[in-house]
C-alpha cells in the first residue's frame, strides 16, 4: 500500500503539473485563495464533532469569508482510519485535509502522502509542541500541522497524602521520599503499592530515559540508525525507572498499563502515572468491564485523586512526557493545496486553539498553555505538555512497536533476568537491525 500511496501522490502531481502548463503562458495568473465556486473536503476524527463542533463551524465560516470556498467536512472513526485513508489516496475520492493521530502521522510522512506546508505561515509554529511537531518533521520540512495533545501526569491519592502528612511532590526526590513514607505508613496493607508502575509500561519507562538526557535511538551522518538505550545518560533513566517498579510497585511485572485504572482503583495504590483522563477513569469503572453496555459505578478512590505534572529533577522542571494527540495534513493527492491549507491555518490558529482549550483539550504549542492550565481541571496537564518527547522519526519505527522491543527489555529488567546493561544492550542490537533493515 506504501507504494501504491506514493505512486498516486506522484501520478497526481504530474497531472496537476501538466493542467499548469496547459493554460498558457498568456493566461493572467490566478489566485490561489480564491476558492469561488469551489468545495474542500475535509476528514476529522469523530472527537471533533462530539467535543468542539462549534469550533469546527466557526473555523469552516471563516474560511469562507476569506475565500468565498465552501467546507464538506467528514467525521471519521478511528478503528478503521487507516484502511479508509489508504483506500481514499490510492484511488479516487481523497480529502483535502485529514486528521491521523500524532502517532499514525509518520507512516504517511514517510510514505509521501502528505503536501509540504509552509510552517512559517501558522500562527505559534514557533512554539508548536515537540510531541506533535517531531511526528510531522520530515528532513527540517513540515507536512502536518499539530492539532491538539493530552499528556501523562503524576496521579496521587489526596487521603493518603494527608494522612501522611505529605505535600504533592516538586522534585523527584521528593516523590521517592513520600513513596517511602506512604509505604512505611501502609505497611499493614499487603497489597499496598506507594506508586503502582507496570513493569512493561514503555511510555512511562521512556521518560525516564529521556528525563537524564537519553534517547532511543540516533540518526547518524551517513543516514544509519542505532539503539542509544545502552549509552550512560538512557542507563542512567531506566535504572532509576526499575528501581522505582522494584521497590514500590506491586503485581505482575510484566504487564503494561492497558489495566492499571482498574487495578488503582481498587484503592491500594498512592501513586499512578497515567493520561491526564484517567484521573476519571480510576475514579469511575464499568460494573461489567466486559459489557459495553455495563452502568459506570464509583470506585473506592471516588473523590481521593489530584493530579500534577511528573516532577523532575528540579521544582518546575517536569520529566519529558509523551504526548497523544493530532496532527492535520494537507493529502499530496489534493488539487486545491492553498485552499487546503488555508483551511488548516484557521483550524489551527489562536482562536480556534481558545475554543479547544474552553472543552478541555491541550492546545498546539507552549505559548498557549498558560491559557490552558487557567481552565480547571487542565493544570496538571498543561503543566506537563510543556516538556515532551516523541519516538524516533524512522521508517522503520512501527516495526519496532509491534516487535514489542521496548516491552522485551523492560520485562528482562523488572523480572531479574538481564541487569539493565544486559537488556539495553540487546534491545540496541534489535533497534539497529530493525531500523536499516
Amino acid at each position: 500500500m506504501r507504494r501504491t500511496i506514493a505512486a498516486a501522490v506522484a501520478i497526481a502531481a504530474t497531472l496537476i503539473g501538466a493542467a499548469a502548463c496547459s493554460t498558457g503562458s498568456n493566461q493572467p495568473a490566478q489566485d490561489p485563495l480564491n476558492g469561488e465556486g469551489k468545495t474542500i473536503k475535509v476528514w476529522l476524527m469523530v472527537d471533533a464533532e462530539s467535543s468542539w463542533k462549534n469550533v469546527v463551524e466557526d473555523a469552516n465560516r471563516r474560511f469562507t469569508e476569506k475565500t468565498k470556498a465552501q467546507v464538506k467536512v467528514e467525521y471519521q472513526q478511528w478503528a478503521n482510519r487507516y484502511t479508509r485513508l489508504d483506500t481514499a489516496l490510492a484511488g479516487s475520492g481523497a480529502p483535502d485535509v485529514v486528521e491521523l493521530g500524532n502517532t499514525d502521522m509518520p507512516k504517511y510522512v514517510f510514505d509521501g502522502a502528505f503536501a509540504e506546508i509552509n510552517k512559517s505561515a501558522f500562527e505559534n509554529a514557533s512554539t508548536w509542541l515537540r510531541g506533535l511537531a517531531d511526528p510531522c518533521t520530515l528532513d527540517g520540512k513540515a507536512y502536518c500541522v499539530p492539532y491538539y495533545a493530552g499528556a501523562r501526569v503524576l496521579i496521587y491519592r489526596t487521603d493518603l497524602l494527608q494522612k501522611s502528612g505529605l505535600q504533592p511532590p516538586k522534585t523527584y526526590d521528593e516523590l521517592v521520599a513520600a513513596a517511602d513514607k506512604l509505604k512505611a505508613d501502609n505497611a499493614s496493607d499487603k497489597n499496598f503499592a506507594a506508586f503502582y508502575m507496570p513493569g512493561a509500561y514503555w511510555y512511562a519507562a521512556m521518560a525516564w530515559v529521556y528525563g537524564e538526557g537519553g534517547q532511543i535511538a540516533a540518526k547518524s551522518a551517513d543516514g544509519k540508525w542505532a539503539g542509544s538505550l545502552s549509552q550512560p545518560n538512557a542507563q542512567t533513566g531506566l535504572q532509576k525507572w526499575a528501581d522505582l517498579v522494584k521497590k514500590y510497585s506491586k503485581g505482575d511485572p510484566t504487564k503494561d498499563e492497558n489495566d492499571q485504572d482498574a487495578i488503582y482503583a481498587q484503592g491500594h495504590a498512592a501513586f499512578l502515572y497515567g493520561n491526564g483522563w484517567e484521573q476519571g477513569a480510576v475514579q469511575s469503572q464499568k460494573k461489567d468491564p466486559n459489557d459495553a453496555n455495563s452502568p459506570m459505578v464509583d470506585t473506592a478512590v471516588k473523590g481521593k485523586v489530584a493530579s500534577v505534572a511528573m516532577p523532575g529533577a528540579a521544582a518546575g522542571q517536569g520529566m519529558p512526557t509523551f504526548l497523544g494527540g493530532s496532527a492535520i495534513a494537507v493529502t499530496g493527492v489534493s488539487k486545491e493545496k492553498a485552499l487546503a491549507q488555508e483551511w488548516v491555518k484557521i483550524f489551527t490558529d489562536t482562536k480556534s486553539q481558545e475554543g479547544l482549550i474552553a472543552k478541555g483539550a491541550l492546545p498546539n504549542a507552549t505559548a498557549l498553555l498558560d491559557r490552558a492550565a487557567a481552565v480547571p481541571g487542565n493544570e496538571a496537564t498543561a503543566a506537563a505538555a510543556k516538556n515532551s518527547w516523541f519516538v524516533p522519526m524512522a521508517p522503520k519505527w512501527a516495526d519496532v512497536e509491534s516487535g514489542n522491543v521496548l516491552q522485551q527489555m523492560l520485562r528482562d529488567i523488572t523480572t531479574g533476568k538481564k541487569t539493565v546493561a544486559d537488556a539495553t544492550t540487546w534491545a540496541d542490537g534489535e533497534i539497529t537491525r530493525i531500523l536499516n533493515a
